[in-house]
């Protein structure tokens, strides 16, 4: 079905006001929710909103915490979430770090004890529309093989690069997780009957398979670039925890508080006006846009796209014809 942007928030945030948040806070996730879904990021939108309220129903996840700041240093500091709601931890987080940037050039936030933060890139498009650049990850529970085993002992843990889009227009963003596909995206293939187009995993006999399904069942997502994307991933891992004198993904499983219940995140911004002008910035942007998009397309190519106008196209379509949601998941949010 098709539905305004309104529709979609409120609904949402009448939900998290009947499980106990404050009509600011509820306020708040529910808007993040719709403008995941707005951009197309249906796995992390209205697809997640069941599944939060069960963590708030389980106790995961404590809807009156605040973040607190337990070690300060320069253009550093350690937040703990308190197992707040992730996304007003991870909003909270990012604006600190912006704070941090404009007084160093750079800032940078551990944040610890969090949950799930949802679409990763809301707080890199945060940044980037007031003018920051922004490198961010979170780590997660083990959900991914690594590459040459069988069992999930990897997070697949989603990485965000952001900055301004040239001359003030839509922001440039990178927001991946390290899986070739997400296990929200598999969901969303699955829920439309469709095959991956391109294999993302094994199913549970080993063969590399297309069919998300399958590759659900047996959690043997693939790794982006093999063994490559599997240590990238580590290093994510510890990183995060080191960065945020937090708890990685072996210390995740055993807490056992569903997805990224206690993860950490670690937030970097900075502020590009300490290395160059708008201006330069701007035309830098321009002329790497016009350099890959010169390339000649390749066999059956859908087009050349920059990093982040996939959710541009997806906002020009859903302004016209109203945001997409998946008819059995509005009928699950309005039955909450």
């Amino acid at each position: 079905m098709r539905l305004s942007f309104d529709e979609i928030q409120n609904e949402i945030k009448r939900v998290f006001m009947d499980y106990g948040m404050s009509e600011k806070k509820a306020d708040t996730c529910a808007r993040i929710h719709t403008e995941s879904t707005y951009d197309g990021i249906y796995s992390h939108g209205t697809n997640r909103v069941a599944r939060f309220v069960d963590y708030i129903k389980k106790g995961w996840v404590d809807v009156e915490a605040e973040p607190t700041v337990e070690k300060s240093f320069g253009a550093i500091e350690v937040i703990n979430g308190n197992m707040g709601p992730g996304i007003l931890n991870a909003l909270y987080g990012t604006d600190r770090a912006i704070e941090l940037a404009e007084k160093y050039g750079i800032g940078m936030v551990g944040l610890k004890n969090t949950t799930h933060w949802m679409r990763g890139g809301t707080y890199g498009l945060h940044a980037a529309n007031k003018g920051y650049i922004a490198i961010m990850w979170t780590n997660t529970e083990s959900c991914m093989p690594p590459w040459g085993g069988k069992e999930c002992k990897l997070g697949n843990n989603p990485f965000v690069m952001a900055m301004p889009g040239p001359d003030g227009g839509d922001a440039i963003q990178m927001d991946m997780a390290i899986s070739q596909y997400a296990y929200g995206k598999l969901q969303v293939t699955r829920l439309a009957g469709k095959k991956l187009p391109f294999p993302g995993g094994f199913d549970k006999e080993g063969n590399v398979t297309d069919d998300p399904g399958a590759i659900e069942e047996s959690m043997r997502i693939m790794p982006i670039g093999y063994w490559k994307g599997s240590s990238f991933s580590f290093m994510l891992d510890i990183l995060g925890s080191v960065l945020t004198d937090g708890i990685g993904a072996v210390d995740l499983d055993q807490k056992g508080m569903g997805s990224c219940g206690g993860a950490s995140q670690v937030i970097i911004i900075i502020d590009p006006k300490k290395t160059t002008s708008m201006d330069n910035m701007s035309e830098t942007i321009k002329k790497a846009i016009a350099h890959i998009k010169s390339s000649e397309p390749s066999e059956h190519s859908t087009g050349i796209i920059a990093p982040g106008e996939d959710y541009i196209q997806f906002r020009k379509d859903h302004d016209l014809n109203g945001i997409f949601v998946d008819d059995s998941v509005w009928e699950e949010i309005k039955s909450l």
